[in-house]
């Protein structure tokens, strides 16, 4: 590689140079060319590319050359702590830069709870070169070895911040936003740089305010203008017969998994290297049962392999390897664990069941595939719809499952996809935070320990009233987190000694809970909750509904009864999260003509089923349809929107229900439901923190249970609710009543 190949190499350090020979790289990429400047010259950095396109090399050329330049030894401390949000991932990255860095004469150090205490007791000893490690790690080491922050840490070049975009708008970005602002004070540093490697995002300023909270403006952003990538796609649609409802035996409906499917991807599959994202853990196992089955009938070695967080480490870690290094047709039959940038080496296919539930997720899936020049990226979508028969739900009628499809995939060729999600209060994770800081010093002040959390720290949409009221609520708990010492200082109580001492205190996400549901005294079964629950509410199990008629989030048990109702649609697009965006171009589609070129002779017949049913329930000129003794209601928006506005009608006495892209209202007409509409219209917003008194769950976080139901009110409405758009909504609706909106919004 010469000057006149890549205006930038020369700056790079002799020994960095010497290790890009020996690549046999003959240019470097767009991503790497424009970090060197950027990365040598210092401050913050987003490097943002898709998956394959180098980021880890461009960030770490420039970060050894500074270390090399500036003669780090070994008492220095660590140049450069990289921060994953997986151990696969360092375990990954420590092969990648192993190389590297021996040629540069820098020790390297894997530190995560898998890693001997040997190896991290020799890192701590010797603290130099680069540290890969997880935000729970990092965190334990400022807790346990507060004194010893500054000699470890002092001397940083960057930090290095791998999957940014994992981390946005998450409890866990908010945590490690947070300790890597507490090493800039305890070390005495203004600012330590942070580069940050992300996949592009659909608003990049927001992922620089997660990477420097308070002051993204500051931040360089180098996106990748390599040219995109051939992509090869395909959606295919199947006809699936739900089985009989017995009404006595209430037991989860069986992941779909039509023989047709099957046979399809076992012939597209076999004998390459793919991965195939089933949608859910029970999909993954039943899935690759099944393909394992064909093999065992072809008379050929298994080539499938589930691959989710409910196996084995060692189990998940023989199917990536097998992926990586062995020359063996393999496909993983995965949840998402497979998504972040694991090294799995080159696969030629990607598949996925069900559209998915974000833009995002579907790019950096597709960016698997087709990583070498030349090669395109192939994507297959499968999508079971339900065959048309007697008492199937009006909204299954619209397929929407193989519109959301459509709606993603349009997006993704558009090149658009999810902003990362604005942040909240975090409450949870700043009562966490706040005994860490404790640990960390011994002792703090309460004015202390806001201006290092909130005023410089990443929660400063929380001032100093309102930490205030939660280090009461910590102080008085029943058994109480925090104690005033004589000097005015927080120490820990003995319920916040208890906590800490847990060996899950460094995690603060929460895992997600099951819900015993009961009905009649008898208990039906269990189901994770992750959606607002109001009592009075209808939900979907065991392929029926269900009435909730109460709510114990303390004894995690969902009290139901049967309903009357018809049969429930079978939506299965993993609609928790899904964008405005998404949903209006939703709508784009059913009102539209166009068929895309992508989809197979099946979706073509279920897309034309969906618009003719779009249209015959006159969903084209209205958002309200009558259905016998209840109403429907589309108002095509995303998740948060459409739950807050349901919430809107329950706090107006109406029975209102959110599920997938429709509001279901029961016992009510057109008329009833218009003339509230015309009220919501006229009127202020609501009061967010008001809505979320109507839904039950208030505790999703892992230390919401320790907070007062004030504080988590205030905290459902700023993180899960948008009472502002209500009004705004009503007059949406209003207007595809009145045949005078007919555009998209």
């Amino acid at each position: 590689m010469t000057s006149s190949t890549s205006s930038q190499f020369d700056r790079l350090a002799d020994p960095v140079k010497r290790w890009v020979w020996t690549q046999g790289w003959t240019e470097l990429r767009d991503v790497q060319e424009r970090a060197i400047p950027a990365i040598m010259d210092g401050g913050d950095v987003i490097l943002a590319a898709r998956t394959a396109a180098g980021k880890t090399e461009a960030a770490f050329l420039p970060l050894i050359s500074r270390i090399q330049a500036r003669g780090a030894s070994a008492s220095d401390g660590f140049s450069v702590v990289y921060v994953s949000p997986l151990k696969a991932l360092i375990n990954d990255q420590f092969r990648r830069l192993e190389g590297l860095l021996t040629t540069c004469q820098i020790p390297i150090h894997r530190w995560h709870g898998d890693v001997s205490a040997d190896a991290r007791k020799r890192a701590i000893e010797r603290p130099a070169g680069i540290v890969l490690i997880t935000p729970e790690s990092l965190e334990a080491t400022l807790v346990r070895r507060g004194r010893q922050v500054e000699r470890l840490f002092g001397r940083l070049d960057a930090f290095v911040i791998d999957e940014l975009h994992a981390f946005i708008g998450s409890e866990r970005g908010r945590q490690l936003q947070s300790v890597l602002n507490r090493i800039e004070v305890a070390t005495r540093r203004e600012r330590i740089d942070r580069i940050g490697l992300s996949a592009t995002l659909g608003d990049m300023s927001l992922a620089a305010e997660e990477l420097r909270p308070g002051a993204g403006q500051t931040v360089e952003i180098v996106e990748s203008r390599e040219g995109t990538q051939d992509i090869l796609l395909q959606i295919r649609g199947y006809r699936h017969r739900r089985p009989p409802v017995e009404r006595a035996e209430n037991t989860p409906a069986a992941p779909v998994a039509d023989e047709e499917m099957v046979q399809h991807m076992f012939s597209a599959l076999r004998g390459k290297r793919n991965l195939l994202f089933g949608g859910s853990r029970r999909n993954v196992e039943l899935f690759t049962d099944r393909l394992r089955e064909s093999c065992d009938d072809q008379r050929i070695p298994n080539e499938f392999f589930a691959h989710h967080g409910n196996l084995s480490k060692a189990e998940r870690e023989q199917v990536e390897q097998r992926l990586r290094d062995d020359p063996r047709p393999t496909t993983a039959v995965a949840t998402s664990t497979l998504e972040l940038g694991i090294d799995i080496g080159e696969v030629e296919s990607v598949a996925q069941v069900g559209p998915g539930w974000s833009v995002a997720s579907l790019r950096q899936r597709l960016g698997r595939s087709g990583r070498r020049a030349g090669k395109p990226a192939i994507l297959r979508i499968y999508i079971p719809e339900e065959e048309y028969g007697p008492g199937l739900h009006p909204s299954d009628r619209l397929r929407l499952d193989l519109v959301q499809a459509v709606a993603m995939v349009e997006l993704l060729i558009a090149k658009w996809c999810e902003p990362p999600r604005a942040s909240g209060l975090h409450l949870s994770t700043l009562l966490q935070q706040t005994l860490a800081l404790i640990c960390q010093f011994g002792a703090v002040k309460p004015t202390s320990a806001w201006k290092v959390l909130c005023e410089r720290g990443p929660f400063r949409s929380v001032d100093d009233a309102l930490y205030a009221r939660l280090l009461k609520a910590m102080a008085t708990a029943e058994y109480p987190l925090l104690e005033m010492g004589s000097d005015k200082t927080l120490m820990l109580g003995k319920g916040g000694d208890r906590i800490v001492a847990g060996h899950d205190f460094y995690a603060v996400f929460a895992t997600t809970e099951e819900f015993r549901v009961i009905a009649e005294g008898k208990t039906i079964g269990t189901i994770p909750i992750d959606q607002t629950l109001v009592p009075g509410q209808t939900i979907i199990f065991g392929g029926r509904r269900w009435k909730i008629l109460s709510v114990d989030t303390r004894s995690r048990v969902l009290e139901v009864k049967a309903s009357d109702a018809a049969i429930p649609p079978r939506f299965g697009g993993g609609f928790a999260g899904v964008h405005d965006k998404v949903a209006e171009t939703m709508w784009s589609i059913l009102v539209g003509t166009t068929v895309p070129a992508h989809l197979d002779t099946i979706a073509r017949e279920l897309l034309k089923e969906g618009r003719s049913a779009f249209r015959e329930a006159g969903l084209d000129q209205r958002s309200i349809s009558q259905n016998g003794s209840g109403c429907f209601v589309f108002p095509w928006v995303g998740s948060v929107k459409l739950d807050t506005f349901a919430l809107a009608l329950m706090s107006r006495g109406f029975e209102a229900s959110a599920s997938g892209h429709v509001i279901e209202v029961a016992n009510c007409n057109t008329t009833d439901v218009l003339e509230v509409l015309r009220e919501i219209a006229t009127s202020a917003a609501p009061d967010g923190m008001e809505l979320a008194k109507h839904a039950a769950k208030l505790q999703r976080e892992k230390y919401d249970h320790l907070i007062p139901d004030e504080l988590l009110l205030m905290a459902m409405a700023r993180e899960h609710l948008d009472a502002a758009s209500v009004p705004d909504l009503a007059t949406q609706i209003l207007k595809r009543c009145s045949g005078s909106g007919t555009e998209s919004y």
